[in-house]
């Protein structure tokens, strides 16, 4: 199972979010709530991100070792 429909509900309630902000408040309010939800929006994804890099970093080191332990080499 995938994280993709999680992000997309965050997607549309971050976009729910706007509308809202865009009828209730002034122009300088909501450029300041759309650059925060944008920035935490990007941190999320930047997190999710890092955390797949080191998974598959981890992995491939396990399976390196295995090869390097099943596999026969040149002792030099």
């Amino acid at each position: 199972m995938t994280a993709l429909p999680r992000f997309r509900a965050r997607g549309l309630a971050a976009a729910a979010l706007i509308g809202l902000t865009a009828v209730a408040l002034p122009g300088c309010a909501v450029v300041a709530v759309v650059d925060t939800v944008a920035t935490v929006a990007v941190g999320t994804v930047g997190l999710a991100a890092s955390a797949v890099i080191g998974t598959a970093r981890i992995a491939g080191s396990a399976i390196g070792a295995t090869a390097d332990a099943v596999l026969p080499g040149s002792d030099q």
